[in-house]
């Protein structure tokens, strides 16, 4: 019998300050507990300055703020996973392959930055993984936003190194495939202006999928609209506490782990109060590793289970991934995720 669903809440503050090695265990289990069970973790203590999170909403609502055919001056080839994205121009159910209502119609509209190759010396990028960033010409937005985006990157690899823990592993194993990782920083805004819009079954703020890397870091605000798919097949509806940021896996960790981790299942409903939708805002910070990074189940989990997923590059599967929900192209490889999606209930 399933317990009942919860999102697990985990204090990160043993990683960020210096302290003792039983205190880095005991988080490091909870979390790992977390990420057998649900996959979906709140943390607390993670050390993210209050002013920088109000610094990056501030820039998002400046920028979204502005009329549409501003922000579309921003808008780059889907490829690049760089600048605007308008609403209804993407359909993320098409990364796991799986049909939505009407195609690309997903309401978000969202701003993307992320790594690129100029932030790593030595470096050159063979598979077009490390874009340059588009900086729009809103007064502060850049200063903002990289000032996050290096909090987030912190806290990424802060994860990451505890995931190592938990799973009984050196952190070197997973930093020897991460120090030229693609980190993206994905600011999403989900309102439109009220009667803009019939509401109805074709309306999905964001449609169903897994993230594509080891980790995501979400801040959010304190909105209805986010689900989680439990193990009981039932979508949940999460949100985080005051100061506090969602943390979910995603599908590395899931083969990495063969499955004992789940890439977690998520979607966006409509935020509607009285017929009107309510504005929700939401920044996800993906940590997906180095593009040529193979991922492979660990030995240790291949000593006592067969291999559920075949090794793939970081680089084709992102691909595979980006051409289903930016391009419209069924993504075909991820059969187990599309299994989840089919058997869940509406």
């Amino acid at each position: 019998m399933n317990e009942p669903f919860a999102v697990p809440t985990v204090d990160l503050s043993a990683y960020v300050t210096d302290a003792s090695a039983e205190s880095r265990a005991a988080a490091a289990a909870a979390l790992g507990a977390a990420c057998r069970t649900v996959g979906f973790i709140q943390i607390i203590g993670h050390g993210i300055p209050t002013a920088v999170t109000d610094g990056l909403a501030e820039a998002m609502d400046d920028f979204f703020a502005q009329d549409l055919a501003a922000k579309k001056r921003w808008v780059r080839p889907s490829s690049e996973n760089r600048g605007y994205s308008p609403p209804k121009s993407e359909s993320l159910s098409y990364s796991l392959g799986v049909d939505p209502v009407t195609r690309m119609n997903d309401f978000f509209e969202a701003f993307n930055i992320g790594s690129s190759a100029a932030d790593f010396p030595g470096f050159t990028d063979e598979t077009g993984d490390y874009a340059a960033n588009t900086w729009p010409d809103t007064a502060g937005f850049e200063e903002r936003l990289s000032t996050y985006f290096a909090e987030a990157r912190r806290v990424a690899f802060t994860l990451q190194d505890a995931f190592a823990d938990a799973l009984g592993i050196s952190a070197d194993v997973f930093r020897a495939v991460s120090d030229h990782p693609i980190n993206v920083l994905r600011m999403n805004n989900y309102a439109l202006p009220p009667g803009s819009i019939e509401l109805g079954a074709d309306l999905t703020g964001m449609g169903e999928h897994t993230d594509f890397g080891m980790v995501t870091v979400l801040w959010a605000d304190r909105v209805e609209g986010l689900q989680v798919l439990g193990r009981d097949g039932q979508w949940h509806d999460v949100m985080p506490a005051e100061g506090a940021l969602l943390v979910n896996l995603g599908d590395i960790a899931a083969r990495v782990t063969n499955d004992e981790w789940m890439s977690t299942l998520h979607r966006v409903k409509p935020p509607i109060v009285d017929g009107t939708i309510k504005r929700r805002r939401s920044a996800a910070f993906f940590h997906d590793w180095n593009a040529d990074a193979i991922i492979h189940t660990l030995p240790s989990i291949l000593d006592r289970a067969e291999a559920l997923y075949e090794p793939i590059t970081v680089a084709e599967h992102v691909k595979a991934k980006l051409r289903g929900s930016r391009a419209g192209v069924k993504n075909t490889t991820a059969v187990r995720e599309q299994e989840r999606v089919k058997s869940a209930s509406l």
